[in-house]
């Protein structure tokens, strides 16, 4: 009897039986009789042996988000590049670096003097999966070099661990880490989310007309008051008129002021973005586990740096009554259910009710600052560490078209979900409303056949 190997994720292999001999399939470790004959299940034998662990592969999860609209970023700080590849976008969306480069701009380094002074272009390429300016259906792989690297910097947090920073964590996991930049910890990783992101707000403004706008509502101890922004017509242009990203501009110096203070004294402070979708299409979000809020979460709370999340009236609501909670439904001059409220954030069971999704996300002041602290190396020797490096003494302004991009990934895999089981046949007109929005683009409208 012969057999071939093919590996599989996660270790062990799969054999291939050439002669019905062997008819037993092994499931998770168990052997068990089947009907069936020509597979079986061998765990691979993993060895710790220290003299040998050049020898050990690390076969990492949890790089890739989504179920239709499937997102995997790739890349570290310090390494050659970093990039994502998205499978699952529809052909015949046109789609160009620049669409793409648009979205990176804003999430770069060195944009003003309270971001980090790293200098990077963040140029990036597509390598696959457009053709012509159109996508095909087949992987998109966008690909961004590493250009303004400083291995030197992180001499001495190779072996001390920076305070609250994901260094000690990272070596718990996986007996070994990325030194330089932080490796996957780094903000750098979220270039490929951004990136995929464009794609996915590109397909959700073309296809639904939906819209997500993030900005700036607090930093440090600076909080824009509530209702000073207007969710109904707040525009681009009101959030990018300043360094902070915020739309009032008597807040935005307060908080850039605020930001200024503890630069100069190489320390930092945290903040808050906040998020809206306007035009998301009803019925997004899949009960029970899959909800609308709960994939949102997941998505924020996957962002370096983030710390909380609340959507709609939040933990304020929990002040209030059942009978001043409420949001009371009414049927507008259209003919379309809606309600006069929104502090349910425009969710509602897990699944939008078509009004303004609001969020927010909560980001704590960056862990690595210039002044000296007290920690351990990797041999638990005490040491007092002054952290070198170029990083950002606030994230939350660069943090916008992160959370942007986030968001716009979950509702695009939302949406595509909630087209495969719930569109697919006739809808019940006088229950649902069609996915595809009013703003249908021409350029997809009229796309050749």
């Amino acid at each position: 009897m012969t057999t071939s190997t093919a590996c599989l994720h996660g270790g062990g292999a799969l054999h291939l039986i050439s002669s019905p001999d062997d008819k037993t399939l092994g499931c998770f470790g168990s052997r068990r009789r089947s009907v069936f004959y020509g597979i079986a299940w061998r765990p691979a034998s993993v060895s710790f042996d220290r003299r040998r662990h050049r020898n050990l592969e690390i076969k990492a999860a949890g790089s890739t988000y989504g179920n239709y609209f499937r997102v995997t970023t790739f890349g570290e700080s310090h390494g050659g590049g970093v990039g994502c590849v998205i499978d699952g976008c529809p052909p015949r969306l046109t789609l160009s670096e620049a669409d793409i480069q648009e979205e990176l701009d804003r999430r770069r380094p060195g944009q003003s003097r309270i971001t980090t002074p790293r200098k990077e272009t963040d140029t990036c390429k597509i390598y696959s999966g457009v053709s012509e300016g159109l996508t095909t259906g087949s992987p998109i792989m966008v690909s961004v070099p590493n250009t303004d690297q400083r291995g030197g910097d992180y001499k001495e947090m190779s072996t001390a661990y920076r305070p609250s920073h994901a260094d000690a964590t990272y070596d718990f996991k996986y007996g070994i880490r990325s030194v330089q930049g932080g490796g996957r910890s780094s903000a750098r990783e979220t270039i490929g989310r951004v990136a995929a992101g464009a794609v996915a707000k590109k397909i959700l403004k073309t296809f639904a007309g939906t819209e997500i706008l993030a900005y700036v509502s607090q930093v440090y101890k600076v909080v824009l008051p509530e209702g000073l922004v207007d969710h109904e017509t707040l525009m681009l242009d009101q959030i990018e008129s300043n360094i902070v990203r915020c739309p009032d501009p008597e807040y935005a110096e307060k908080m850039i002021a605020a930001i200024d203070t503890v630069r100069v004294r190489g320390d930092s402070v945290g903040g808050v973005v906040t998020c809206i979708v306007r035009g998301a299409p009803r019925g997004l979000g899949s009960p029970v586990f899959d909800k609308l809020e709960a994939e949102l979460a997941k998505g924020i709370l996957s962002l370096p740096a983030s710390k909380g999340f609340e959507f709609g009236s939040g933990f304020a609501g929990t002040f209030l009554m059942g009978s001043e909670h409420n949001d009371e439904f009414y049927t507008a001059d259209s003919g379309r259910i809606r309600t006069r409220t929104n502090r349910s954030g425009g969710i509602q069971g897990g699944i939008s009710n078509g009004e303004v999704i609001y969020m927010r996300a909560a980001f704590k002041p960056t862990s690595t600052i210039g002044r000296k602290q007290n920690t351990v190396t990797r041999d638990k020797l005490d040491m007092e560490l002054i952290a070198r490096g170029r990083h950002d003494p606030c994230v939350v302004p660069r943090a916008v078209p992160m959370v942007e991009a986030q968001v716009a990934l979950v509702l695009v895999d939302q949406l595509m979900a909630q087209y495969a089981q719930c569109q697919m046949f006739p809808i019940n007109p006088a229950l649902q409303e069609p996915l595809q929005g009013q703003k249908l683009q021409p350029e997809l409208a009229e796309l050749p056949v």
